[in-house]
């Protein structure tokens, strides 16, 4: 039985930061060697209908979005010239339409502003929507042109606590450690693998716990971080957290790359300090970032954590959401 290949969707709408996202995604099908679909929303199509005919009888709003359409199936057949682009016209708003999309999509890529968002907005609403709620991996693409052009040759992934018994075989790799794992193999670079720890102070014992701090403590154990609750520390805890999280590193990483494909070079890297600062330091020297986010059954809101917000907005490379059940 031929199995179906799902292809690499892409939200466009005319922007700047659309054709870096379209660009991206060329790139990323042609790595995988699957098909792209571009996708523009027009709401307005869903009121106006459908008017057949030559291009007078068409209301220019259609013509805008064929032309966005056609204009972006051309460039992204130059960037990858055996790249099959299909291209999506959807009667519907930008996030409605790219969720679905993304039902049948390897992965989902937007660009971190559209044509319509405010100049002062760290990123657009539709990229944030998508992030936070999508079933697939969802790609923004945001950060410095080196680290968008791919120049660093490098992928970061933040890597959780894992909840097993220590004497248990390695448990199969995260969904966002595979995402990192195969960009990095197909890509020919280095995967650096964050993971952040810290010994908590004595304002933190005996405390309540806030609802700020329950969700960044959410955040750091969705993807790359936990917090020792112990009391004194000191140097020896400190050599203990460090040499917990190294083990980490290895049993996580070391299931993952045991799976008879090319090597790919690990860098391990065990941080004492908040997920957020570590994640967003791996960035400035990476392709992609990669994070994980937990998708909570029966939760219809924004399911993203405060770590992931906040790398969405401030990560200076681009940045791969990977849903965790």
């Amino acid at each position: 039985m031929d199995t179906v290949e799902l292809p690499v969707v892409v939200g466009v709408d005319g922007s700047d930061a659309a054709s870096d996202a379209l660009d991206w995604a060329a790139e990323l099908a042609g790595r995988r060697g699957l098909p792209l679909r571009v996708v523009h929303a027009s709401l307005w199509e869903r009121y106006e209908g459908y008017i057949p005919g030559t291009s007078a009888d068409r209301p220019a709003e259609r013509l805008h979005s064929e032309a966005v359409l056609a204009t972006a199936a051309e460039r992204a057949g130059r960037r990858v010239p055996a790249l099959k682009v299909m291209t999506d016209l959807a009667a519907d708003d930008a996030v409605t339409a790219l969720l679905r999309a993304g039902q049948s999509a390897e992965a989902l890529v937007v660009g971190s502003r559209g044509r319509g968002e405010f100049a002062s907005l760290l990123l657009g609403s539709v990229g944030l929507g998508i992030a936070a709620r999508a079933l697939c991996p969802v790609v923004v693409v945001r950060g410095r042109p080196e680290n968008v052009r791919g120049g660093m040759n490098r992928v970061a992934v933040g890597i959780a606590e894992r909840e097993r018994p220590g004497d248990q075989e390695p448990a199969p790799p995260s969904a966002a450690v595979a995402f990192a794992l195969r960009e990095a193999r197909l890509r020919g670079g280095e995967l650096e693998a964050v993971h952040a720890w810290r010994c908590a102070g004595p304002e933190d014992h005996g405390a309540r716990e806030g609802h700020g701090r329950r969700e960044e403590r959410r955040g750091r154990e969705e993807h790359g971080g936990r917090e020792e609750h112990r009391a004194g520390g000191g140097q020896g805890a400190r050599e203990a957290h460090t040499r917990r999280a190294a083990e980490l590193l290895d049993e996580t990483l070391g299931g993952a790359s045991a799976a008879g494909l090319p090597p790919v070079p690990v860098a391990h890297r065990p941080v004492e300090g908040s997920a957020r600062k570590a994640l967003l330091d791996a960035s400035a020297h990476a392709d992609l970032l990669v994070v994980g986010a937990r998708r909570r059954q029966g939760h219809f809101g924004m399911q993203l954590g405060l770590v992931n917000h906040a790398v969405l907005h401030h990560a200076r490379c681009p940045v791969a959401v990977v849903p965790v059940s």
